[in-house]
């Protein structure tokens, strides 16, 4: 199809403008709402169609050179909106948030808050994962594509994975994938290797740094110091083991801790859930203010981590199991739940089992919009209100947004 010219009107989930041509909607990476541009469709469906950038006839007043030599068309897919100045990136994630609850969820009006930034923008992420490329080196898959780029530098990650990643031979043979982990109020450090056959690499180390063997069916072997760092977010420290999650940027994480007991505003004598509670990052912070904590996590690794990390309390109770299967078993009330899944959102049998406890107070701690906004409706259809959401950026230069939003029972 011959390339054609769009002016682009909005921004969807997933990091692209879109506007419309010949009755369809037309998704244009590397764009910006406002701007006209050049287009060639590369996919064309039935109700809508993916466009490749050609050219920008007309750019919008918030685009930038990107300042990584791996942004952009058919390069490293880690970043989307390198081209987009960063005030205008956070507009941008507030209004993807608002559109998807009320599409999806059917909120109208929903009040969602402006966006709370990240501090530079750059240089946060304590976690990454890189692949082997093609030839030499290792880097990051290209957008839209399973071939692996080659990098020598991100600007994205925190400093002391740069430095690390600086520091490596990273010509190993029989590599699948390279973990890099930090905790960055500690300086630790730890690098994962997944190998084929499960046999650990040769190691020549000058670092302090820790390196575990991540097996292929689960589980990890220790190579050399310990399988763990410590994190420290607001005023907790925190073991995260290897295979654990833990969110990526810090002090950001802080804030969604500050937002969720805000919102919560425990007086003391409460119950309250912790449902996929991973390591404990809000368990800890629940616990110094409530009477019962129950925090429910189906990750082993993550569940190890919590009985290390809550030790000295005695007012929480960990649960290890699906958030679906355990709800259901829980038989005290509750006054208030702390919902963090994973970006899949919640099973809806795990909501309907939430619903009968029958929490005053929901707070759900989201890394997806659209299933944010599916939950939200099977929620208000059950009587509960969305109040309101704050979105937190966790993941600048790209489309994800984390949000931290109250919902009451009415």
């Amino acid at each position: 199809m011959e390339p054609f010219t769009l002016q682009l009107t909005a921004m969807a989930h997933g990091g692209d403008a879109l506007g419309r041509h010949d009755g369809k909607v037309v998704f244009v990476p590397y764009a910006i709402p406002g701007e006209t541009v050049g287009a060639e469709i590369v996919e064309d469906k039935e109700r809508h169609a993916f466009a490749r950038l050609v050219e920008v006839v007309e750019p919008s007043s918030d685009r930038i050179d990107a300042p990584c030599p791996y942004f952009g068309q058919g390069k490293c897919g880690g970043c989307q909106w390198q081209h987009i100045g960063y005030e205008r990136q956070l507009r941008l994630k507030a209004a993807v948030l608002a559109d998807q609850l009320e599409r999806i969820g059917g909120i109208e009006a929903p009040l969602v808050h402006p966006t709370l930034p990240d501090e530079s923008g750059f240089a946060y992420r304590n976690h990454a994962q890189f692949q082997p490329a093609r030839g030499d080196g290792m880097g990051f898959q290209r957008a839209s594509s399973d071939e692996v780029i080659a990098i020598d530098a991100c600007l994205i990650l925190h400093p002391l994975l740069s430095e690390l990643y600086g520091l490596l031979d990273l010509n190993v043979e029989g590599l699948i994938r390279l973990v890099l982990r930090a905790g960055t109020a500690t300086g630790e450090r730890l690098i994962g290797f997944e190998m084929e056959d499960d046999l650990p690499p040769a190691l020549v180390l000058d670092e302090a740094v820790s390196c575990v063997l991540l097996l292929n069916e689960g589980g990890y072997a220790n190579l050399v110091g310990d399988n763990v760092i410590t994190e420290v977010v607001a005023g907790h420290p925190y073991r995260v083991s290897a295979p654990s999650f833990f969110q990526v940027n810090t002090p950001q994480a802080a804030e969604l801790v500050r937002l969720a007991l805000g919102y919560l505003d425990l007086k003391g004598g409460e119950t309250v859930l912790d449902a996929f509670c991973g390591v404990g990052l809000f368990t800890l912070h629940l616990a110094d203010r409530a009477d019962l904590v129950i925090g429910v996590e189906a990750s082993p690794s993550a569940v190890d981590d919590l009985l290390v990390n809550s030790e000295g309390w005695d007012n929480i109770e960990i649960i290890e199991g699906p958030v679906e299967a355990v709800l259901p078993e829980i038989d005290v009330p509750l006054d208030a739940a702390l919902l963090d899944p994973p970006r899949a959102g919640i099973d809806r049998f795990g909501l309907d089992a939430l619903v009968e406890l029958g929490p005053e107070r929901i707070v759900y701690v989201s890394c997806d919009p659209a299933t944010l906004a599916r939950d939200a409706k099977r929620l208000h259809k059950n009587g509960y209100r969305l109040v309101e959401t704050q979105p937190v950026d966790m993941f600048p230069q790209t489309y994800h947004v984390e949000s931290v939003s109250l919902l009451v029972r009415t």
